[in-house]
């Protein structure tokens, strides 16, 4: 029925930003509801209402629908946009006559206005004289289960969530937006209530009537006051709007207690009892504490992971024990640490999905750069996902690096070096040298490992996008792959178009690896350096009267090796020691070309 859509409805439920497929909506039961196209906006709002069939009557506040938004390299990601008025609702109804391939039905995430009755609602304070009868409305928490996650889940804000996806297209500022308050702007909505730090009386006791901005500062301040006291609390009920923890020693000599209730009309959270400080001790004296948890190791060292996203897990545990006086397990601090980098540089996950979206806009902005994504399908087990590929390699150059070569010397230095983190990637890096001896980089890529295809894949790309000119020579390690890539080039990187020569550096090293001779490593480095036969000639002779070297296999290499390096007018190094765990974006760290 070409005149009929389907809607899938979503409500009571949550928005995802951070899937596969970009933004996500998931709630209990979504409904499917047929509509003609000819429906109008404020009968599409009546359709709604009436098969939610909500207890209570509310009006639809909020309409989100869902699109999919083609990105670089043949990627999709869905976006969210609004449904406001009739235009918005046809702007819906185009996009899916657009997408009917990738879209079976139109999804909506619906929200609803509060009723009065909802907006007046404050929650009764316990007053009951009788704690057994006040406990009796409480359920222990069970050992090893976290507070946080004992709560509920809490329902996506739709308008932040809209304003928190990014917009492709520019934005035109309302009049009213033109005329504004900046100082009215940046003061506090409630400052009578804007007391979000616990105010701690002279003895560090916490104290009834003390307020904090949300559940997760009275968590923290919960954890703070334990570690530092060397006590410990166990959970009766952590809900949405109610924290109530006592001693793990209440019965036995402690009647330490503490009740947080969500207060409604002052927007905050509030202590409505507490019995007054521990009067116990702990049992037993241990290195660690069971409330020094990851999380609450992560907020620490946040400051540290920043500034250092490569800090050793040792050093971790030593500004552990410095700050709280425990000392952490290496597991515990490991954990820690990964949930710290996610923290301030995002999931892997999302670092891989943005990729595409990045690439797009830098293309957007510089359109002579070049980027070139391969892609592969996708499996989960030994099963194909369906309509769902992964990236399999990139290549990208900055055009900027692109013209920078047309003045650079005529030689290329290529690398690669592992990427140690959740995605084991090899980053290759081609590097060259302009006239006043100073690296330049000039493209880059991301591959699956130092494979034979994937050295192929990075020098074709560089020979077709970046270095056009004949005569260069090239330089690398003796990697197997590289030279079978070479092989496979139909001359690209063969003479008289290029002239493949080998890194000095990386012939020294293979050599003292080898021969475990310290006092030869300059020799061979001279060896190298060589620009005539007859050079080459008297240090060779020179190496071989040092010690038993001889006619031996090595040497016997170095004489091939040496016509080939006379061609070359520098040694190039790259150091690759320092590419080692974070993300694509990770600076490149390469070290002065020996001229």
């Amino acid at each position: 029925m070409d005149d009929r859509v389907v809607l899938k409805i979503y409500y009571y439920g949550q928005i995802l930003l951070q899937t596969y497929e970009g933004v996500q909506f998931v709630c209990e039961n979504p409904l499917d509801v047929v509509i003609p196209f000819m429906l109008s906006f404020e009968e599409l709002k009546g359709v709604i209402c009436e098969k939610i069939d909500s207890q209570s009557c509310r009006r639809v506040s909020c309409i989100l629908y869902r699109y999919p938004l083609p990105v670089f390299g043949g990627f999709v990601q869905f976006q969210t946009k609004y449904v406001m008025d009739e235009a918005s609702m046809h702007e819906m109804f185009s996009m899916y006559m657009e997408n009917r391939d990738r879209m079976s039905c139109i999804e909506l995430y619906i929200e609803f206005e509060q009723s009065e009755a909802d907006r007046n609602i404050e929650l009764e304070d316990y007053n009951s004289e009788s704690e057994d009868e006040f406990e009796s409305n409480y359920e222990i928490v069970g050992q090893g289960e976290d507070e946080e996650e004992a709560g509920g889940a809490m329902n996506a804000d739709v308008a932040e969530v809209a304003n928190a996806l990014a917009n492709p297209h520019p934005f035109q500022e309302p009049s009213f937006m033109r005329s504004l308050d900046l100082e009215a702007m940046h003061a506090p909505e409630f400052p009578q209530y804007m007391n979000a730090a616990a105010v701690v009386v002279a003895d560090g006791e916490f104290t009834v009537g003390m307020e904090f901005s949300s559940r997760e500062a009275v968590i923290k301040a919960m954890k703070d006051y334990t570690i530092r006291r060397g006590v410990d609390y166990r959970v009766y009920e952590s809900e949405p709007t109610t924290f109530y923890a006592k001693c793990t020693e209440y019965g036995n000599g402690c009647d330490w207690l503490i009740r947080v209730t969500k207060m409604q009309k002052k927007y905050c959270w509030e202590i409505r009892r507490y019995n007054g400080s521990h009067t116990c001790t702990r049992s037993t004296i241990s290195q660690d504490h069971s409330k020094l948890d990851s999380k609450t190791v992560a907020e620490a060292i946040k400051p540290l992971v920043e500034v250092d996203p490569s800090i050793k897990v040792k050093s971790v545990i030593a500004d552990i024990q410095s700050k709280f006086n425990y000392t952490i397990s290496y597991r515990k601090a490991w954990l820690a640490k990964q949930q710290a980098v996610e923290s301030i540089f995002g999931s892997w996950e999302a670092s891989y999905e943005a990729l595409p979206i990045w690439f797009e806009a830098m293309c957007h902005k510089e359109p002579s750069a070049v980027v070139h994504f391969e892609t592969m399908p996708a499996y989960q087990g030994d099963n194909l996902v369906p309509d769902i590929r992964v990236l399999h390699r990139v290549f990208w150059s900055y055009y900027p690096c692109i013209r920078a070569f047309r003045h650079c010397k005529p030689v290329v230095q290529v690398d690669g070096t592992h990427l140690y983190g959740k995605y084991k990637s090899c980053l290759l890096v081609a590097v060259s040298q302009d006239g006043n001896n100073n690296i330049v980089p000039i493209a880059f890529a991301i591959v699956e490992g130092e494979t034979s295809d994937a050295w192929h894949f990075f020098l074709s790309n560089l020979r077709q996008h970046v270095v056009k000119r004949d005569g260069v020579g090239l330089i690398s390690d003796r990697h197997d792959s590289i030279r079978s890539a070479i092989e496979r080039s139909n001359g690209a990187w063969s003479p008289p178009r290029a002239y493949h020569m080998f890194c000095i550096r990386h012939i020294e090293s293979n050599f003292l690896r080898k021969f475990k001779a310290p006092y030869l490593q300059k020799l061979i480095v001279n060896i190298g350096y060589s620009r005539t036969t007859t050079e080459y000639q008297m240090r060779y002779e020179r190496l071989k009267e040092q010690e038993k070297m001889k006619s031996s296999k090595y040497a016997r290499c170095l004489v091939g090796l040496s016509m080939q390096l006379t061609y070359a007018t520098i040694g190039v190094t790259v150091v690759n020691s320092r590419l080692t765990e974070f993300r694509v974006d990770t600076c490149l760290h390469v070290v002065q070309i020996r001229g």
